[in-house]
């Protein structure tokens, strides 16, 4: 083995013999395969005050640690494949599964649990005692621990001391009671104050015929809890007690029989070790990371419970019934949901006393929170007299078979000594056992983490007369007769009260940050929890640090990391659920434009026909990895958008998954799809007017004339213009240059139209830099002519003429008179702006010669519109009528409706300020929708 964290850190062939090399080692090693970000590295290294040399000196760490990894004598490493890799926003150490003591560790629990669980003890007390061998000293020892550490640390102790205490539990179902007495009176010196040891040793010494000694094992825990905290043993412990009092016979060992099925203690309230790990879960609605904790929670309660029990005689007396509890602790900081825990607590509360018990099936995306809320739920249905929660995923996060589904629920409704000695093997004879175990009794069963109907389907028969809750990431939507939740994100004052209720009091001292970190975490329960939390354990850090680490998509994901509570591993474990082609369609659908996109973009990135393309985006919203919305007027097609935080682990994947090429190859395709659409726009709204339409990516097929780009213009461009412009610096960074270009053309007119200044230059500028990149002067020529324009229009009147001017320049080289002249009449613009006719009359002229010459009809209306407003400008509306009546004619021959109308609306004002008298003109439409203020010698334009 490799590396080694379960005691002193170590690394195959040479440690370091410093000790913040091995602090880096350590972080990468307990998160391996996973992106460590810079900032989390020097918080370990350095907590509070880090020199300001600290980004420089961690790079000379990793630079020893990966030195130390290639040294004489280590495995030869694949070409190009060191295991320690830089990997924005940090570094990630690919490890392999038996090359890390930490991942052979928990996959030897794993396995040596589920063998208890299917009463393996033999290969289970074996499995664990595997486990445990591999621990050479306290985890993570010898080197100094930040906060990570030191949170990985204890979590880890935790675990070694639940898988000992399971092996243990093994043990004495095997009968090796005996045997086990010393290393439980070492342990039981050791941990003083673990209440389970003692249990498990007073059980031991009562089987080995030591009832006195088993006694007197109870009065020390008990003298010791009482002196140190307090506090009396617990309930199961006082029953062991009780139990060795009585001589208990189903306590005593019985050899050459089979011990029963281990279960839970009924009337506990919450297993040993719960409040450690499922209170942070369960309110975060982690999704399958609480399923984690409420399964790890409830096995080393359970292990104690079920070495008690083991040897019970059929027929034997137990104690009295009492309410049946399982569930984990209610969490005193639970936020939101008010309207669903009233609404489902009453339905609950109403259900008792009608003839149909219900079922509420609460669905939606990890991390939302469906366990949490149906654990409050089940706390708020005080009035059952039986409430249980099982997980219908086993330790490892596998989802449970039909059958192992009934097993898990009997096992926490049969008493002890109740069914048989060996449990049907068939579903159906389990289904019919599990009925007659809940006939009769008024139960709430929380079935957490379904994966399918069929999962459920036999086991709901046969608890028809119970209330049953059922979460899932995909909604249960077969399922007859249950009630459907599915559950969103927080509202906005839900989510802030959170992160207030859970981040201590500096969470209260900067509101616009917190508001921030709402939004930054997509007001997810999970990521807000893991956000607070990881401001309370750095109290360096401000709100506004954390926001600012937030900000970044990039490294959002490695940030919202908190030992065990992994918001990127819930999002991830249901990434991995779904099929590849699902998967490959989720990564790469993250290149979509935000905040959400129509179904061609999808029909483009993945290169499928509509109806395809569809399926996989419905397959993708069931699956809770992207939502469906539909426009608030109900009138248009329905979109799709990621959840910010899936979006990030969208690209992170795909950049992982399927490398640069095919991220440009899609970025590629969108683009097209997007010009396309842009050009067939822009034609139907301004006919003839870019130049680069003809010249410029030309190959891009035909657009149906009911699609809405065609079909309404306008309306299209309203919906799409800010996802455009995301596509647009897509294309940019990938290198496009060509597409960048001919997109901003394209654009460039709509956004004249609805003076979006903002956009247009964002735009133009982007692409002008890809014209020079590419060296294409035609290009350039057309975006500085609209660059031109964009001036003018915000009275840059310098920087307009040079650009018109440039523009012609470059025209005239690439041998396009129709540009050259059309820059003629933008700079005749802004001279006739300031107040010089002659000069700009000059230019007009000379553009409309041009523009006959060459059969411009879009030139020959531009320049028939400034001769028009010359001659308003110096008193001659004849003239003007005239011109305005040819330009009419020019924009009816293009076919632009926008032009022509523009060319009637304004001889009627000329015609009408004729028949009015003298009057000042204090505006002037100079463009369709382009206003002139106090245009100069206005006052001389009368009729």
């Amino acid at each position: 083995m490799r590396f080694r964290v379960l005691g002193p850190v170590r690394m195959d062939p040479r440690t370091p013999t410093a000790a913040k090399p091995r602090v880096v080692l350590a972080t990468l090693l307990v998160q391996s395969n996973n992106v460590i970000s810079t900032h989390s590295l020097i918080d370990e290294l350095w907590g509070v005050a880090p020199p300001r040399t600290a980004a420089t000196t961690l790079q000379v760490y990793v630079s020893q640690l990966r030195k130390a990894l290639l040294a004489e004598g280590g495995p030869e490493p694949e070409p190009g494949r060191q295991p320690l890799l830089t990997q924005p926003p940090g570094y990630v150490m690919r490890v392999g599964p038996d090359d890390l003591d930490l991942t052979v560790f928990e996959s030897l629990r794993s396995r040596g649990r589920a063998a208890f669980e299917e009463r393996e003890y033999a290969t289970a007390s074996r499995l664990l005692a595997e486990s445990l061998a591999l621990w050479s000293g306290p985890a993570l020892s010898g080197i100094p621990h930040g906060p990570s550490l030191q949170t990985t640390a204890i979590r880890l102790e935790e675990l070694r001391s639940e898988v000992l205490e399971q092996r243990i539990a093994a043990d004495l179902k095997l009968g090796r009671h005996q045997e086990l007495i010393g290393e439980l009176m070492a342990l039981a010196h050791e941990f003083p104050m673990r209440e389970t040891l003692h249990e498990l040793l007073m059980v031991a010494l009562y089987r080995s015929g030591r009832q006195s000694d088993a006694v007197r094992a109870f009065h020390r825990v008990r003298r010791t809890l009482v002196d140190e905290l307090g506090v009396e043993p617990d309930a199961s412990l006082k029953r062991v007690l009780s139990r060795v009092l009585a001589s208990d016979p189903a306590l005593a060992w019985h050899p050459g029989r089979r011990p029963p099925r281990p279960r839970a203690v009924p009337s506990r309230a919450a297993p040993a070790g719960a409040s450690g790990g499922t209170v942070r879960g369960a309110g975060a609605g982690a999704g399958s990371d609480t399923a984690a904790r409420v399964r790890s929670s409830a096995q080393a309660g359970a292990a104690a419970g079920a070495a008690a029990g083991a040897g019970h005689p059929p027929g034997s007396a137990a104690a009295p019934a009492a309410p049946l509890l399982w569930l984990p602790p209610a969490l005193t900081d639970f936020t939101g949901r008010d309207a669903e825990l009233a609404r489902y607590t009453t339905l609950f509360a109403e259900s008792r006393t009608g003839t149909r018990p219900c079922v509420v099936a609460v669905s939606g995306r990890p991390g939302v929170g469906k366990t949490a809320l149906a654990v409050q739920l089940a706390h708020h249905a005080e009035e059952f007299s039986g409430r249980v929660l099982v997980s219908l995923r086993d330790s490892a996060g596998r989802a449970l078979t039909e059958r192992a589904a009934l097993i898990a629920l009997l096992r926490r409704l049969m008493r002890p000594g109740d069914g048989p000695e060996e449990l049907p093997g068939e579903p159906d004879e389990l289904a019919d056992l599990l009925h007659r175990t809940a006939r009769g009794r008024d139960l709430l069963i929380v079935l957490d983490d379904v994966v399918a109907e069929a999962q459920v389907r036999l086991l709901l028969s046969a608890v028809a007369d119970a209330c049953v809750v059922l979460t899932s990431r995909r909604p249960l939507g077969a399922l007859e007769q249950a009630r459907h939740l599915v559950l969103d994100v927080l509202d906005r004052p839900a989510s802030e009260s959170l992160l207030l209720a859970t981040g201590g009091p500096r969470m209260a001292q900067d509101p616009a940050a917190v508001a921030e970190i709402a939004r930054l975490c997509g007001r997810l329960p999970l990521a807000l929890r893991v956000a607070a939390g990881a401001l309370a354990v750095r109290p360096h850090w401000t709100p506004a640090d954390l926001a600012r680490r937030l900000g970044d998509e990039r490294t959002r994901l490695a940030a919202l990391s908190l030992g065990d509570l992994d918001v990127r591993g819930g999002l991830l474990a249901a990434y991995q659920e779904v099929p590849e082609a699902e998967r490959q369609a989720f990564r790469t659908l993250g290149l979509a434009p935000l905040p959400d996109f129509p179904l061609w973009v999808a029909e483009s990135l993945l290169d499928l026909a509509p109806e395809a393309a569809e399926e996989r985006l419905e397959e993708l919203v069931r699956a809770q990895l992207l939502e469906a919305r539909r426009p608030a007027d109900d009138a248009g097609e329905v979109r799709y958008g990621y959840h910010p935080l899936l979006r990030s682990l969208a690209l992170e994947t795909a950049a992982e998954v399927d490398g640069p090429a095919a991220v440009a190859e899609a970025v590629a395709r969108l683009g097209r799809a997007c010009l396309l659409r842009a050009r067939a726009a822009d034609a139907r709204l301004a006919p003839g007017r870019d130049r680069l339409a003809s010249v410029l990516v030309t190959d891009l097929g035909d657009l149906a004339g009911h699609d809405p780009a065609a079909a309404a213009p306008l309306r299209w461009l309203q919906a799409e213009s800010a996802g455009l412009l995301g596509v647009l610096r897509g294309l940019h960074a990938g290198g496009h240059w060509d597409l960048v270009c001919a997109l901003a053309s394209a654009l460039g007119g709509y956004y004249e139209a609805c003076a979006l200044w903002d956009d247009w230059e964002a735009s133009h500028e982007q692409a002008l830099d890809a014209a020079r990149r590419s060296g294409n002067a035609v290009a350039e020529a057309a975006l500085l002519r609209s660059v031109g324009d964009l001036s003018w229009q915000r009275r840059h009147t310098g920087r307009a003429v040079d650009c018109h001017r440039h523009a012609a320049r470059l025209f005239a080289l690439a041998g396009d008179g129709i540009g050259a002249a059309r820059c003629l009449t933008g700079e005749a613009d802004v001279l006739l702006g300031q107040g010089e006719p002659e000069r700009a009359g000059a230019l007009y002229r000379q553009a409309l010669a041009r523009a006959r010459s060459a059969g411009d009809a879009r030139g020959c209306a531009d320049a028939r519109r400034g001769l028009a407003l010359l001659a308003l400008v110096e008193g001659r509306p004849a003239d003007c009528l005239a011109e305005l009546d040819a330009c009419a004619a020019a924009a009816a021959a293009l076919g632009d409706v926008r032009w022509h109308g523009y060319a009637r609306r304004t001889a009627d004002h000329v015609r009408a300020q004729r028949r009015t008298g003298p009057a000042a003109w204090s505006r002037l439409e100079i463009r369709p929708g382009v206003w002139l203020m106090n245009p100069p010698a206005a006052t001389s334009g009368r009729g």
